[in-house]
């Protein structure tokens, strides 16, 4: 046993490694194998890390930079997929792993079942909501259109625009199918939003996306979430024409308007120029009748309420007589009056005479004497009266009672401004102590010190605090507040029971075997 074990060959771990290496990559090669996605890591180098597992196993694999940005599908947890690619090692972990060259859906299912979960995760943000739909403007002067520019698609769309009311339409070049789709037709729409209003390039008032039919892996593209938020995003109202009518996209929920093809969409987007003149035509011999009959109608009352009227002449003849009555009268009044006038002037002339005057002059001059006299004496007891005050004061304004009266109000003001500084310390001392025992009690009672402890405070989306578990439903938007600061998170389950029971049941759910098998 000894000797047996000295005669085998020695290898080192590098060659034991790299033979093992060697020999799985020679015995396998190129395979393709089905399976779920489980855990997906993209680091910073570009690369994909992943798991491809099914009820029994699971197998490491990795996608190179270069081939995963070449991608049509991105891989995402949960996803069936069909990688294909070649068995090899690790060394520098003792693992096997794949390494993946192409990566496919599993059939349709796979890829309904992730549009499914994608359509129910924009739903829940709101972006399929009635409430953000716009309305369509009735006769656009610009139509921004993205699609590629070299299908039957936009020369069906110009040709139909064309023949119902040509207008000024600018083509938004984009790829319609591959990998890169997604990315050029969400740029293709953010871009005709970036145009300014007069600038160089008209800013639509209008944008179809459109593309011909296809299956859903070549409409995939449309699905894309970055498609469907730049589409709700959009300022301007957006037709989506995305296939024919029985293919349905996530544009098709975000637009504001789906047409069921590109032909049609231009049909919603422009009315009929001949029919609008027609109705323009219809509408101005509508308005010119109308407006004949209307001043027919007003030239008729008009006619007989000028039959009712009276003849000028009937109308003056009253007026007339009373003027030629009042002319007549006239003389007589204005002599009357004069003879009136002139009485009271006599009257009042026979009252002036000089006698009168003289009478009245003395009367006056007898009473301002008197009154002279009165403010002379008045004026002497005031004169009087107003010396013995001040005489009075000035006896008591002597110097030696100014100056005791100005040391005892010194003596009071210092004896005051000592008071006033002690009651101030006292004061400002009793208020300090009061306001730290305030803040003692207020962090006492925050909830900033329990999330200092470790703890995390849970709102929801209105803000207000998650007291309950059963509070929460599937897709909620949370905020965990930290003591270091806030988390946005969203629910992925609601919690009907205590936590350790529903671990035990995703435990039991994740061993329960699938229907698909194995393809070795």
């Amino acid at each position: 046993m000894s000797d047996s074990a000295s005669n085998a060959a020695e290898f080192t771990v590098s060659e034991i490694s790299f033979s093992i290496k060697k020999t799985m990559e020679d015995s396998f090669g190129y395979v393709r194998v089905r399976g779920e996605l489980g855990r997906i890591s993209r680091p910073g180098s570009g690369h994909i890390y992943l798991d491809l597992k099914d009820d029994r196993a699971v197998l490491s694999g990795v996608i190179w930079r270069g081939v995963a940005s070449k991608l049509k599908i991105q891989p995402e947890q949960g996803l069936e997929v069909i990688a294909t690619g070649k068995i090899t090692t690790f060394p520098g972990q003792s693992k096997y792993q794949m390494v993946i060259d192409a990566l496919e859906p599993a059939g349709a299912g796979a890829l309904m079942a992730l549009l499914e979960e994608r359509k129910r995760k924009l739903a829940a943000e709101g972006l399929f909501g009635e409430e953000r739909k716009q309305l369509l403007p009735s006769l656009p002067r610009v139509i921004g259109v993205v699609t590629s520019p070299s299908g039957a698609v936009i020369r069906d769309i110009l040709h139909r625009i064309s023949d119902r009311f040509p207008l000024h339409v600018l083509v938004w070049p984009v790829r319609v199918q591959g990998e890169t789709c997604g990315a050029e037709v969400a740029n293709g729409i953010r871009g005709f939003n970036a145009l300014p209003p007069g600038g160089p390039i008209p800013r639509p008032d209008l944008l179809i996306v459109a593309r011909g039919g296809g299956s859903i892996e070549d409409l995939w593209g449309f699905n894309e979430e970055a498609v469907v938020r730049a589409a709700a995003d959009s300022q301007i109202p957006l037709i989506s024409a995305v296939g024919h009518e029985t293919d349905w996209t996530l544009i098709d929920l975000a637009a504001d308007v789906r047409a069921p093809t590109p032909t049609g969409a231009a049909e919603i987007a422009v009315p009929v120029k001949a029919d609008l003149m027609a109705m323009t035509d219809d509408l101005s011999r509508r308005l010119f009748s109308g407006l004949n009959r209307l001043i027919s109608n007003r030239r008729t009352e008009l006619r007989a309420a000028g039959a009712a009227l009276p003849a000028p002449r009937d109308l003056l003849a009253l007026p007339r007589q009373r003027f030629d009555t009042a002319a007549g009268s006239l003389e007589r009044s204005l002599i009357v009056n004069t003879r009136s006038h002139r009485s009271t002037y006599q009257n009042a002339a026979g009252r002036l005479s000089p006698f009168l005057l003289a009478r009245v002059t003395t009367k006056a001059r007898d009473q301002l004497d008197t009154f002279g006299e009165r403010q002379g004496r008045a004026l002497q007891v005031a004169v009087r009266h107003k010396r013995q005050g001040y005489a009075a004061v000035s006896d008591r304004l002597t110097p030696i009672r100014l100056k005791h009266q100005i040391t005892i109000g010194n003596e009071r003001l210092s004896g005051l401004s000592e008071r006033m500084d002690r009651a101030y310390a006292i004061r400002l001392t009793k208020s300090r102590d009061r306001l730290d025992g305030l803040e003692k009690l207020l962090k006492s009672l925050s909830y900033k010190d329990v999330l200092a402890r470790g703890y995390a405070l849970l709102r929801d989306d209105k803000g207000q605090p998650v007291r309950s578990a059963s509070a929460v439903s599937s897709g909620d938007a949370l905020s965990i507040e930290l003591a270091d600061g806030t988390i946005d998170a969203v629910a992925t389950s609601g919690s009907a029971g205590p936590a350790r029971k529903a671990k035990k049941s995703a435990t039991s759910e994740n061993k329960k075997p699938t229907s698909q098998g194995s393809l070795f």
